[in-house]
C-alpha cells in the first residue's frame, strides 16, 4: 500500500512540475520581449544582442536561445507580441466581412489602431530598419501580409465593380498599400496631432483613391 501512494504521489506531481515550468518559461518570455522592447527604444538595433537581453532579463544567453533561437526570432516574437497588443487580431474577421465597404472600412480601421498603439516605438523600429539589413528583412515580410491583404480587398471591389485590367488592379493594391503604410499615417498623425484624425482621413483618402 505504501508503493502503490508514493507512485501515486509521483504521478501527481509532474503535470504540476510541468505547469510551475511552462509558468516560468512564459515569465522569462516575456521579461525577454520587454527587454528587447527597451533596448529598441533607448540604443537601437545594434546594442541588442543576446547578452544584452539576458543581462536585461535576468536570465542566462542559453535560456534567450532556448526560448526564441536567434536575434530575429526575438524579433519576430517582438512584432508578434505588439500586434497583439495593437488589435491586429481583428484583422482576421474583418477579412471574413462580406459587405466590401465594411471590408474596406475595418481595413483602414485595424492597422490605423495598430500604428497609433505604439506610434514612436514603431518609428524608431521602420528608422532602423532603413539602415539595417536584417532588421529590415523582417520588416518586410510584415509588410507583405498587409499587402497581401490589401490585394484581397481590391480584388473584392474588382468584383462588385466588374473591373479586371491587370493594370489598374496592379495600382489599386499599390495606392491601396501606401495609405495604409506605417509612413503614412505616421506623416499625417504629426500634421493633425491627434490620433483619431489620421485614421478618419486615411479613410476618407482610400475611399476617393479606389473609387471608379
Amino acid at each position: 500500500m505504501v508503493l502503490v501512494a508514493t507512485k501515486k504521489a509521483a504521478v501527481c506531481k509532474r503535470p504540476y512540475t510541468l505547469g510551475k515550468r511552462l509558468e516560468n518559461s512564459g515569465h522569462k518570455r516575456a521579461a525577454i520581449l520587454e527587454a528587447a522592447r527597451s533596448q529598441l527604444e533607448a540604443n537601437g538595433f545594434l546594442q541588442l544582442t543576446m547578452d544584452s537581453l539576458a543581462r536585461e532579463s535576468g536570465v542566462t544567453r542559453q535560456t534567450v536561445h532556448n526560448l526564441f533561437g536567434t536575434k530575429t526570432g526575438v524579433l519576430e516574437a517582438l512584432f508578434d507580441q505588439l500586434a497583439l497588443d495593437g488589435g491586429m487580431e481583428r484583422m482576421g474577421a474583418v477579412m471574413q466581412r462580406t459587405d466590401i465597404e465594411a471590408m474596406l472600412a475595418g481595413f483602414v480601421d485595424v492597422f490605423a489602431g495598430f500604428w497609433a498603439k505604439d506610434r514612436l516605438l514603431l518609428r524608431r523600429i521602420h528608422g532602423i530598419a532603413a539602415i539595417d539589413p536584417e532588421l529590415g528583412a523582417v520588416l518586410e515580410a510584415r509588410n507583405r501580409r498587409r499587402q497581401t491583404a490589401a490585394t484581397r480587398v481590391v480584388d473584392q471591389l474588382s468584383r462588385r465593380s466588374g473591373g479586371n485590367e491587370t493594370e489598374d488592379r496592379t495600382q489599386r493594391i499599390a495606392t491601396l498599400d501606401a495609405l495604409t503604410s506605417f509612413e503614412f499615417f505616421d506623416a499625417l498623425a504629426k500634421s493633425c496631432g491627434k490620433e483619431e484624425d489620421p485614421a478618419r482621413l486615411v479613410l476618407e483618402m482610400v475611399k476617393k483613391a479606389l473609387a471608379r
